[in-house]
């Protein structure tokens, strides 16, 4: 066990993690501040993992925590990475309509941006969608052009190095696993697989383990995160001239997700996708990849149930698509008819975390609970990772009072 006894231990390496480090410690430089992370690289789960976007605030219930973090985190994580020299580029996005009945749909989502003060948005019409993306057929459409792309894994490296380079006493653990937390009058002992840390105060942001390492922390929670598996495809160099930029369908208010869209990545390639599948492994990548203690959890629990029963169809049509490359060409087809098979090759995988109650509810908004002396991040869904800043100066002037910390 280290003797030192840090103000505080974050626990997660992910984005959320990183830049509750690096407000944490930009607002306070005297903190000692240890970051443990159980792999071997930061942002190596959904951080790492997901499509790049920079997200406008377009979907998100006005008011909700969501929209507000969003365009606050938009805001600082472009102004970061423009200081850093991370990877990235606003380039705009197009959200088209491709049927009639997702006209009102995508009238709603246009009247949330305005309300969340989503710069630049402009309805635009067939012929515009071609101005922006020549390839794409539809019948109405958005213009987005505050969204961008970006390399998460570097902004999350660089958020680090940033907080570590303010103070000489903070560190960083990687391949270290927290198993346990052990409480004391005036610490806590954080219990690694191979090592004990001790800290004053804890904050967790734990993404996929939030629900798990809340418990061992001693938090009553009701809810369980569920897992869920995302495929992308990738365009081949013979069609990546098909897709200028980002490319999203009017998503459809009765699924919790977005449905599959076109992103230009910062390294070149260009991905299609994701669908969403339950996994039976929280941190499986794989088709196949299997956990029988993540299994037991998710299936075991009504909430995972629930969300099957009421999402049934499109559950079913997610898992026909997962297995079917021609399925999800067909999809794809739905915004790019002229896609052929051989557009595509096989892309990677990613893991979200979905926080569900027992009713199947997705509790779809971001969630900070303040328990004892510790901070759970308990819900972070996309747009999470475009929040991330917001939502780490949200919690590191939340830690100064709750922590008593000035």
């Amino acid at each position: 066990m280290e003797n030192q006894v840090y103000d505080i231990a974050i626990i997660g390496g992910g984005i959320v993690g990183a830049a509750t480090f690096y407000k944490l410690q930009k607002r306070n430089p005297e903190l000692n501040i240890i970051l443990i992370e159980k792999e071997k690289r930061f942002a190596d789960h959904q951080t790492g993992n997901n499509s790049g976007v920079i997200h406008s605030g377009l979907y998100y219930q006005p008011g909700s925590l969501k929209a507000e973090n969003c365009v606050k985190g938009r805001h600082e994580l472009v102004a970061f990475a423009q200081e850093n020299k991370v990877p990235h580029d606003v380039c705009g996005k197009v959200v088209v309509a491709t049927k009639k009945e997702e006209l009102p749909f995508m009238d709603k989502i246009f009247e949330n941006g305005i309300a969340n003060n989503t710069e630049g948005i402009e309805k635009i019409s067939a012929e515009q969608i071609k101005e922006h993306e020549p390839y794409v057929e539809g019948i109405a459409g958005i213009w987005v052009p505050c969204t961008g792309i970006i390399d998460y894994r570097d902004a999350t490296e660089k958020m680090i190095a940033n907080a570590e380079g303010m103070n000489s006493n903070s560190k960083t653990v990687l391949g270290e696993e927290v198993i346990g937390v052990e409480k004391h009058d005036d610490y806590s002992t954080v219990v690694g697989a191979t090592k004990k840390f001790k800290a004053k105060h804890l904050i967790f942001c734990a993404g996929l383990q939030a629900d798990r390492l809340a418990r061992k922390d001693g938090v009553q929670l009701k809810e369980q995160v569920v897992g869920f598996r995302g495929d992308y495809y990738e365009l081949t160099d013979q069609a990546k001239d098909k897709v200028k930029n980002l490319i999203y369908p009017v998503p459809n208010p009765a699924f919790p997700f977005l449905g599959v869209h076109f992103t230009r990545m910062t390294n070149g390639e260009t991905e299609c996708g994701p669908n969403a599948v339950f996994t039976f492994k929280r941190e499986g990548y794989g088709k196949t990849d299997f956990s029988m203690k993540d299994t037991f959890d998710a299936l075991a629990y009504s909430g995972t149930w629930k969300l099957f029963m009421n999402n049934m169809k499109f559950g079913i049509n997610e898992y026909r698509r997962a297995f079917s490359k021609k399925l999800f060409l067909k999809t794809l087809q739905g915004l790019i008819p002229s896609l052929e098979m051989d557009d595509l090759k096989p892309g990677r995988s990613g893991v979200r975390a979905l926080l569900l109650n027992k009713d199947g509810d997705t509790k779809d908004d971001f969630r900070i609970e303040y328990h004892g002396h510790s901070i759970h991040v308990l819900n972070a869904p996309s747009p999470a990772a475009t929040a991330s800043l917001a939502i780490g100066g949200q919690i590191a002037e939340k830690a100064e009072k709750h922590f008593a910390l000035k």
